[in-house]
């Protein structure tokens, strides 16, 4: 799940170091876009402890499927997503500049479940010996809960891990095949995973906040508001998230509600595997209810960066009621709205919102 091609370098806010026409930056492209796992080696585990599931990698590219959430295009179809991270290159040039692109972290693709989306990817930098464990993030992908993948975030993970971090990307199971709360779930479990195997990565396991967009975002601030958030995670930050599936379903059966929502709409059906209202059984809105975050607010949960877009089709009241119910609750929790009709990762296009996310991580995390 990626924003237009040169979006997310421009957002990331790095220098452009060289003018070059577009053969250049062909090439240049064509450079950039070197396989992680060539050079990725994992140091042995604690003697205490297994080792984590190698598996092979999935990595399919690193964009999201075409008119996904993240990329504000022609929306596909609601029953037949577009294959994941189809389309796209990682380390994009645009026509008009070189971006830099940081030094390639190591890279594993390791299974936390027995499903075939169970798969998590982790990026970090080898650490000396005895040097003190690393803050750590756990990113998860957007898509409607229907599509997307974890190789779409590979480009900020390798910026962060630059910055000091270890960071997991997980897939989880999707709808419709997989009903709520199996994302939630997964989530948790790729979660556990990483803590359980922190010494494979020198990460620290108390100190691991969680970054997801869209339908990750919502995700992402289920595992801060879960039971007790904040012994799960150090701190949310999520941008353009659906926290309360219900609402993003009434929006988008309003007249002239653009493709987006309408999209939307369908995708919380399938997650919940139920259609709203007069008829729907007991069972129906339970899950409804589970699945907004809201409802699971209570002290003692994790603080909150929640950033939508001005225009975005995930309005800022699916952040701004959750941020009521954390700060009544005694949970910070800051809502920024950036301007222009980007979202998820598209928010990245704004040249502030990568120095905030950072400067976040930092206070809350490092």
């Amino acid at each position: 799940m990626m924003c237009p091609p040169g979006s997310i370098e421009k957002g990331l806010g790095v220098r452009k170091v060289l003018v070059c026409g577009a053969a250049f930056a062909a090439t240049c492209l064509a450079a950039l876009a070197v396989p992680m796992g060539a050079e990725a080696t994992v140091p042995d585990p604690s003697p205490t402890e297994s080792a984590p599931t190698v598996v092979p990698s999935e990595e399919t590219g690193t964009g999201a499927p075409s008119g996904s959430p993240e990329t504000g295009g022609t929306t596909p179809s609601p029953s037949a997503p577009s294959a994941d991270g189809a389309g796209t290159t990682d380390g994009i040039v645009s026509g008009s500049a070189v971006m830099v692109t940081p030094r390639l972290p190591k890279f594993k693709t390791y299974a936390y479940g027995k499903a075939s989306r169970q798969r998590i990817d982790a990026y970090w930098r080898q650490s000396a010996p005895g040097a003190a464990p690393r803050p750590a993030v756990l990113v998860i992908h957007g898509g409607y809960w229907l599509g997307g993948d974890k190789s779409s975030w590979k480009y900020l993970a390798r910026r962060l891990t630059a910055e000091g971090y270890v960071v997991l990307a997980a897939n989880y199971r999707l709808a419709p095949k997989a009903v709520w709360p199996a994302q939630r779930n997964d989530a948790m479990s790729a979660l556990d995973f990483m803590k359980k195997h922190a010494k494979v990565w020198n990460l620290d396991p108390n100190r691991v906040a969680v970054i997801g967009s869209s339908s990750g975002g919502m995700l992402a601030t289920q595992l801060g508001t879960y039971g007790t958030g904040g012994q799960r995670v150090r701190g949310v930050i999520a941008l353009s998230p659906p926290n309360n599936p219900f609402l993003a379903y009434q929006n988008g059966g309003e007249p002239g509600a653009v493709p987006a929502k309408r999209m939307l709409r369908k995708a919380v059906v399938d997650l919940v595997r139920c259609v709203p209202g007069a008829t729907a059984k007991a069972s129906c809105w339970k899950r409804l209810d589970d699945a907004n975050s809201t409802n699971h607010v209570s002290a003692g949960d994790a603080p909150m960066l929640l950033m939508h877009a001005s225009g975005d089709f995930v309005p800022v009241t699916q952040s701004t009621g959750l941020a009521s119910a954390l700060r009544a609750a005694g949970v910070p929790a800051t809502v920024k709205v950036v301007q222009g009709e980007m979202h998820a990762s598209g928010l990245l296009e704004d040249e502030h919102t990568y120095p905030q996310i950072v400067n976040w991580l930092n206070a809350h995390v490092k």
